[in-house]
């Protein structure tokens, strides 16, 4: 299903031209969906690679950024990471970029795949703490590596009052909007966040975490890579477990201020992703209810 109104269609027989196109090598592999985000659609190729395409025009910028950067940052990570294989060129067809990726063995992050919740939390402080310490040398001034989530709350207050407003008449009731709102408005009267800007993912919930044996992994999609301040970087916290969300504060050391504006970015990211996945993308919705839910439920046992 096409979640977006500028949406490339994309089916088997078109990824199946580009191969024999650009990787004729790769042609005749096995080729089969690997599921779909709401920025790419994926297809494995064989039993070891995986082809990438961008939905939208402006989705291709994503693709770009992981061919150039991830092969730098990948020997700096604690973790695996995707390897380009192949950079995928425009044509008639097909006129983005795309790529092929080395495929990485493991199960996204959830109750029947981590073995312990506390030391997964502590995994993934360690990971974006080395992320975020990563030199910008090359980044600092590249295009592409600016993003609304690197900066500040306030510039998205319109957007995200809209989003509240959207939610209001979509979910009614079941989920209490009006406290979600509270917390973004206080997030607004905090200080400006200040602080050298540092490399950021952009995007570290689940479906991104990879477990193998019971711990994590690796973290794959790079298409939010970043520069900026982290507050939002830790959002997707609220995706995880109350263990693992108190290791992971315990683990980075953040203190109240970056913990209430990280809150608030985890609102605006869920909020947003009802109003505009509503009709289109049901199991993200849920996703991003459940997260709005999580922040509910731990802001009222913290104030316990």
């Amino acid at each position: 299903m096409a979640l977006h109104e500028d949406e490339i269609p994309v089916d088997q027989g078109l990824v199946r031209s580009l191969l024999e196109a650009q990787c004729p090598e790769w042609a005749d592999l096995p080729l089969a969906p690997a599921g779909a985000g709401t920025d790419n659609t994926l297809h494995r190729l064989g039993r070891d690679l995986l082809v990438r395409l961008p939905r939208t025009a402006d989705k291709a910028q994503s693709v770009r950024k992981e061919q150039e950067w991830l092969p730098r940052l990948a020997p700096l990570l604690p973790c695996a990471v995707p390897e380009v294989v192949h950079v995928g060129t425009p044509t008639d067809a097909f006129p983005l970029a795309w790529s092929v990726f080395r495929w990485i063995d493991g199960a996204e992050a959830g109750p029947d795949t981590v073995q312990d919740w506390a030391a997964f939390g502590t995994d993934l402080a360690v990971i974006v703490q080395e992320l975020h310490s990563i030199d910008l040398t090359g980044a600092a001034h590249a295009t592409g590596l600016s993003w609304y989530r690197g900066g500040s709350l306030r510039p998205c207050d319109p957007w995200i009052s809209r989003c509240l407003d959207d939610c209001r008449d979509l979910v009614g009731s079941d989920l209490d909007i009006d406290a979600l709102e509270q917390l973004w408005r206080a997030a607004l009267t905090l200080p400006e966040p200040t602080g050298p800007k540092v490399w950021l993912h952009g995007d570290l919930k689940p479906t991104n975490l990879l477990v193998r044996d019971g711990k994590l992994h690796a973290v794959i999609d790079f298409g939010g890579l970043s520069t900026g301040l982290p507050d939002a970087e830790h959002a997707a916290v609220w995706d995880l477990p109350p263990r693992a969300r108190r290791a992971y504060w315990n683990t980075a050391e953040l203190d109240e201020v970056p913990w209430a504006r990280a809150r608030a970015w985890a609102v605006a990211v869920g909020v947003s992703g009802i109003a505009y996945y509503w009709h289109t993308f049901p199991a993200f919705v849920a996703e991003c209810r459940a997260r709005l839910e999580a922040i509910l439920t731990d802001f009222a046992a913290r104030a316990d």
